[in-house]
């Protein structure tokens, strides 16, 4: 089939647009997306999640509800990160600096965070059901309407935390440092025998 000149300089240029797509694809390292609508939230030169999490935090990235579950990100500094909503079940966040960071709403189910530095985090509404908090430092972070059934908070540092509304049902809270600001937060009669429970005694009688 003959082409005309035309014709042939309208294949070139479809030729080199495929090209610049294909080189653009393969220069595009791990791309971190959203939970919500697989959207793509940030773009890292790196090829794996954890250096790209680290990359875009370094970069003050905004990390809301990005999908993040089973991210090893041990020891990562992610200080002043802004992760609302993220998605972290399973994540391991041990010995990870989060102090400032904003984990609103986050869902951290199952995930470690043993000796995780969390000072001054945000988690309001954070689902951390099952997660691993042994040894961390949680001291004045905000954990209002958090949900902690069934984490280990083994002498976890609570000091000042805000704990309003939070779920702590079965939750492991020996050794756990709670001293600070004093009880501020009323605690209902039919709620001490769940509380009394997570901190590890039998109510009788």
């Amino acid at each position: 089939m003959k082409l005309t000149k035309q014709q042939a300089l309208e294949k070139i240029e479809e030729l080199k647009k495929y090209v610049a797509e294909k080189e653009a694809e393969e220069e595009k390292g791990f791309v971190i997306k959203s939970w919500k609508d697989d959207s793509e939230i940030y773009v890292s030169k790196a090829d794996n999640i954890r250096e790209a999490v680290i990359e875009a935090v370094a970069n003050g990235a905004n990390l809301s509800e990005a999908s993040l579950s089973g991210a090893d990100l041990e020891g990562a500094n992610l200080s002043e990160a802004s992760l609302w909503g993220a998605d972290l079940r399973g994540a391991n966040l041990r010995e990870a600096d989060l102090g400032r960071t904003n984990l609103w709403g986050a869902d951290l189910r199952g995930a470690n965070l043993r000796e995780a530095n969390l000072s001054e985090a945000i988690l309001w509404g954070a689902d951390l059901r099952g997660a691993n908090l042994y040894g961390a430092n949680l001291y004045e972070a905000n954990l209002g309407e958090a949900n902690l059934g069934g984490a280990d908070l083994y002498e976890a540092n609570l000091r000042e935390a805000n704990l309003t509304g939070a779920n702590l049902r079965e939750a492991e809270l020996c050794n756990a440092k709670f001293y600070g600001k004093g009880g501020t937060v009323k605690l209902k009669k039919d709620q001490l025998k769940d509380f009394l429970n997570a901190l590890g005694f039998q109510v009788e009688g």
